[in-house]
C-alpha cells in the first residue's frame, strides 16, 4: 500500500504542477516593474552619456550634459579621418582610429575562431574518452582560472620576451605572440563549458555512426560538432567580446603605433588629454561597439542555449 499511495502522491504532484497560474494585475507586480525600470534606467545611464559626449560639441567632461546643446556629428568625422584638432597647438592628434580598430578585429577573429576549434577538441577528448590523469586534467583547468590576469604579466612578458628570441614570429609587438597567450588563457574556462555541453550528446549517437564506419575525426566533425553549435556560437562570441575589451596583456606585449589594438591606442589618444579629447574619444567608443551589438543581436537565438543546456548535467 505504501508503494501505491507513493505513486498517487506524484501523480497529484504532476496535477497541482499543470494547474493553472493565477492571473496576476499590475497592482500584484508593481514592484517587480519598479525594480526592472530602475535596473534598466541605471544600466543605460552610462551609455547613453556616452552617445550624448560624441554628439557633442564641445570636447570636455564638465560640457557634456544629459542632452547634447549643440549635436553635431564632427566627433564621428574627426575620429575616422585622423583629423581631431590639438587644443594646445594648431595640428592634428594622430590617431589612427581605423589601423587599431582593424587590427583589434583581426586579433579577435582569429583568437575567437581558434579558441572554438581547441576549446572543442579539449573538451571531446575528456568527455567521450577514459584516460589516466583525465580528472586532474579538469581540475587543473579549473585551477588556473583563479589566479587573476595581473599576477600573470609579467611571467607573460618573460616568456613571450626569451620565447620570441628563438621564434620571433611569437614574439614581442607580433600578433601571433598575442593570439598564443590569449588561447592559454580561454582555454580552461571555455574546455569546462563545453565539456558541459558535450556530455548532454547521447554518445549513443557516436555508437550509432561508429557501426556505420565512421571515424573519430568523421564522428568528432559530422555528428557532434552540428549538435554543439549553440555553446559554440557561445564561446566564440565570448572570446571575441573579451578580446576586443582587453588592456592589460596588449600593453605587455604590443609596443609599436602601427601594432595597437583599439584600447591602447584610444588609451594614449586621451593620455593626459581625457578632458579635452572627449567627445573624438567617446564617438570611437561608440563605433567600436558596434561589432560586439550587431553579433549579440544576430545570435541571441542561440545564447540561452548554449548557456544553460550545458548546466543539464556535467
Amino acid at each position: 500500500m505504501s508503494a501505491l499511495a507513493a505513486a498517487v502522491e506524484r501523480v497529484r504532484s504532476r496535477e497541482r504542477a499543470r494547474a493553472p497560474r493565477p492571473n496576476l494585475t499590475i497592482k500584484d507586480t508593481w514592484w517587480r516593474h519598479l525594480v526592472g525600470i530602475v535596473a534598466v534606467l541605471v544600466s543605460l545611464f552610462p551609455v547613453w552619456f556616452t552617445v550624448s559626449a560624441a554628439f557633442n560639441r564641445d570636447n570636455s567632461i564638465s560640457g557634456t550634459s544629459f542632452w547634447p546643446a549643440h549635436p553635431t556629428t564632427q566627433n564621428f568625422t574627426q575620429i575616422l579621418t585622423n583629423t581631431v584638432p590639438d587644443p594646445a597647438s594648431t595640428s592634428y592628434v594622430e590617431s589612427h582610429f581605423l589601423r587599431w580598430f582593424a587590427n583589434t578585429l583581426l586579433i579577435a577573429v582569429i583568437t575567437a575562431v581558434l579558441t572554438v576549434l581547441l576549446g572543442a577538441l579539449t573538451a571531446y577528448a575528456f568527455s567521450r574518452f577514459r584516460f589516466k590523469g583525465r580528472r586532474i586534467g579538469m581540475t587543473f583547468l579549473l585551477l588556473v582560472q583563479m589566479f587573476p590576469q595581473l599576477l600573470m604579466v609579467v611571467a607573460i612578458y618573460l616568456i613571450v620576451l626569451n620565447v620570441g628570441g628563438i621564434f620571433h614570429f611569437i614574439g614581442l609587438n607580433s600578433y601571433s605572440g598575442l593570439v598564443v597567450v590569449y588561447l592559454g588563457g580561454a582555454l580552461g574556462v571555455n574546455a569546462w563549458l563545453l565539456y558541459g555541453f558535450f556530455n548532454t550528446i547521447p554518445t549513443e549517437l557516436d555508437e550509432s555512426a561508429r557501426v556505420d564506419g565512421a571515424t573519430p575525426a568523421q564522428i568528432f566533425w559530422g555528428v557532434v560538432l552540428p549538435l554543439a553549435l549553440p555553446v559554440l556560437i557561445v564561446v566564440g562570441l565570448i572570446s571575441f567580446v573579451s578580446t576586443l575589451n582587453e588592456f592589460v596583456i596588449a600593453s605587455a606585449i604590443l609596443r609599436t603605433q602601427g601594432h595597437l589594438t583599439l584600447p591602447l591606442g584610444m588609451h594614449q589618444f586621451i593620455d593626459q588629454q581625457y578632458g579635452q579629447r572627449w567627445g573624438p574619444f567617446a564617438a570611437g567608443s561608440l563605433i567600436a561597439a558596434v561589432p560586439a551589438a550587431v553579433l549579440f543581436m544576430s545570435l541571441q537565438k542561440w545564447l540561452v542555449g548554449g548557456l544553460t543546456q550545458g548546466a543539464v548535467k556535467g
